[in-house]
């Protein structure tokens, strides 16, 4: 792949004669230093470091500030971090090319005034309409002091990731399999904001094209073998909601794939979705050189519902393995793909999965359960993280298998792991804890199986939600909490008031006392869709700054005012409402590709 990576500008004082020569070497200090923090904590997709591109000499002006940036244009720099440790001069020295993504790291320390040269370089970014992060340490550092403190580390490291992954969806392809399912808005592919807001072509592939590769055969069929011989040893069959039922003409006569032969379409199912999204040699030496190109995709959606499922096995068990961190060739990378083809939620799922290097997981945001609703009908209340009430997370059958929880950590605990982390043990174990159930034909009259189980963990996620408004344009929303573990009893009766056959989390969000976060009624209140995505860990700090940098404003968040970090001119639009200044600032700059 072409690895976006990160600039390093080293800048300096232009004055020759002594003054100069005096810091060349602090300077390129810094520079090295920031590239090696980031390559050291960071990965792409792939699992190698991420790449940094240190400027060809220091810059003193403009003529050296155009060497550089002619030295980027040939290495796919996605974002600058100008760094120095004394005062330059500002406009003669600053990035001015408009899509990159920026940031400046001043030394704090007293001998020189690298502090003054952030701020001026701050006024000349606001002057010249470019946003830019500033980084600036806490605590005076001595001259000779070449440590990276812990609060500038942190911001190196969240403006290096968010970049990365901005530079990540450039020039890549969302694959809309299929249209618009049931009538949800969501997907209702919006190729105008992919465009101008991720720089992400939108593609459309009809569903039709599934079925004419596999009755054609274009597929590797030496993979098609293996996986499903891995299948078959691995993927057990659990509860059958259809047997007994004497079901209507109208379901049986539309089940034209064999219950015996679900799996066999399934796998078939699966290799011809990924060859569309990726492409394959394999299909060239076959003699079908247009369909191994691929779609160049980074993400896509399957509609599934209802046009295909009618009369066909549903999507689940492919959008359950893409998403996931493994299949039948062991551990992998996820790849995003969005149940019902809800493109927000896609969306969603793809800033997490760039952010993480984990699994993100789709999920409906079913039902919020309040504390007496529980002890209603189960007989006492929740307890621990549960204990204010909770959001029932189900999907039908689609879940990405890290949610079982089942995977362990260090200190063995469960958790979902970096797809590149994950061992034999974790995939043997994430399988062992999912059943995949025959789906229910009176919705899904072509059959398929749904992925079925529960999150044995409690652990720390971020839920996250992408919304279009319109008049108002995109908009994010996440909340970040924890799983949480019922009772087995409590678990039994709650989760079989909905479909038995599918996958559940509850999840309760970390509660802040006020606004869409007084009580867990509120947030579910406040979300803008049926649909939700989640990924291990809290990484709302993350999103909120990635998506400033996408000029997309975070409707509803529960992260502390003191972890937000955008671009420096943000704060020229308010500071005590930040919620406020996010969206009018994100409405005058507007979107990163205009």
């Amino acid at each position: 792949m072409s690895y976006p990576k990160i600039g390093i500008r080293p800048v300096i004082d232009g004055r020759w004669g002594g003054v100069r020569e005096s810091l060349e070497n602090q300077t390129m200090g810094m520079a090295y230093a920031a590239a090696e923090l980031i390559s050291k904590n960071l990965t792409y997709p792939d699992g190698t470091p991420v790449q940094c591109v240190i400027g060809c000499t220091t810059i003193g002006g403009g003529a050296e500030a155009a060497k550089v940036a002619e030295q980027f244009s040939t290495e796919n720099v996605v974002a600058t971090l100008s760094v120095t440790p004394c005062w330059c001069y500002g406009s003669e020295t600053m990035d001015l090319d408009p899509l990159t993504i920026k940031a400046v790291w001043g030394f704090n320390g007293t001998e020189r005034p690298g502090a003054v040269y952030l701020a001026a370089a701050m006024s000349a970014h606001a002057q010249r309409n470019l946003p830019v992060f500033s980084i600036y340490g806490h605590d005076v550092q001595d001259a000779d002091d070449t440590s990276i403190p812990a609060d500038v580390s942190e911001k190196l490291l969240r403006f290096a990731r968010c970049a990365v992954a901005v530079g990540l969806m450039r020039d890549k392809a969302y694959v809309n399999l299929g249209g618009v399912a049931m009538g949800i808005a969501g997907s209702n592919c919006n190729a105008d904001f992919f465009q101008k807001y991720l720089g992400i072509r939108a593609e459309w592939v009809d569903m039709t094209e599934i079925v004419r590769r596999i009755t054609l055969e274009i597929y590797d069929h030496d993979e098609y073998e293996k996986a499903l011989k891995w299948v078959k040893a691995n993927c057990k069959e659990g509860f059958d909601c259809n047997a007994g039922k004497n079901l209507p003409e109208v379901i049986t006569k539309s089940k034209v794939v064999p219950a015996d032969k679900d799996w066999e379409f399934i796998v078939k199912q699966t290799l011809v979705c990924h060859d569309i999204l990726y492409g394959n040699p394999k299909l060239a030496e076959m003699g079908w050189h247009e369909e191994s190109l691929g779609r160049n995709a980074i993400a896509g959606g399957f509609q599934g519902q209802r046009q295909w499922t009618d009369w066909l096995p549903n999507g689940d068990f492919m959008e359950a393995i893409n998403n996931s961190t493994f299949d039948w060739n062991g551990k992998k990378c996820p790849t995003v793909l969005a149940t019902e083809n809800d493109t927000c939620n896609g969306v969603a799922m793809l800033f997490e999965a760039l952010l993480t290097n984990r699994a993100p997981v789709f999920a409906d945001v079913r039902t919020y359960w309040s504390p007496e609703a529980v002890e209603r009908v189960c007989g006492r209340r929740p307890e621990g993280v549960a204990a204010n009430g909770f959001l029932h997370l189900i999907n039908s059958g689609a879940a990405a298998l890290d949610a079982t929880g089942v995977s362990k950590d260090e200190s063995g605990n469960g958790c979902m792991k970096q797809w590149f982390d994950v061992t034999d043990s974790d995939i043997e174990a994430m399988l062992g804890a999912t059943d995949w159930c025959r789906a229910n034909y009176e919705y899904f009259r072509g059959g398929g199986f749904s992925s079925h189980f529960k999150t044995h963990a409690e652990m720390p996620v971020t839920l996250v939600r992408f919304n279009l408004v319109d008049g108002l344009g995109p908009v994010l929303q996440l909340a970040e909490g924890w799983t949480a573990l019922l009772p087995d009893d409590m678990h039994e009766k709650i989760d079989l008031r909905t479909d038995r056959t599918w996958p559940t989390t509850w999840f309760a969000p970390r509660l802040t006392g006020k606004g869409a976060f007084k009580d867990v009624y509120s947030v579910m209140a406040n979300w803008g869709a049926n649909h939700g995505a989640f990924v291990y860990g809290h990484i709302g700090a993350d999103l909120i700054t990635l998506a400033s940098m996408l000029r997309i404003p975070v409707s509803l968040h529960n992260v502390e005012d003191d972890a937000v970090y955008r671009p420096h001119t943000w704060a020229s639009y308010g500071t005590r409402d930040l919620e406020s200044a996010d969206y009018r600032a994100c409405e005058q700059y507007g979107p990163l590709y205009r």
